[in-house]
């Protein structure tokens, strides 16, 4: 799953310019429509396109690695393999 970092992103922006960040001003800024950075920042794993993490990235000045990380998923093991009394 890809976990995104926009929440932190936003925060530490608005830390270093002393003043709130909306999603509206966000959407303006990079021509990203609000639904889909609400997505982004809402819904975990949300798939969007790589155009978008670019106009992030350059928004935010960061490295894709500060913006999305790739989580592995571990998938429980089959019940066949767990012992059975």
């Amino acid at each position: 799953m890809i976990r995104y970092h926009l929440k932190e992103l936003i925060a530490d922006k608005e830390f270093a310019e002393r003043r709130r960040i909306t999603i509206g001003e966000i959407a303006k800024e990079t021509g990203i429509n609000r639904m889909t950075l609400s997505k982004i920042i809402n819904h975990p794993g949300h798939s969007t396109v790589t155009d978008n993490l670019d106009k992030l990235c350059y928004y935010f000045d960061c490295e894709i690695e500060q913006l999305v990380t790739h989580i592995k998923e571990v998938k429980a093991p089959d019940d066949a393999a767990i012992p059975k009394d």
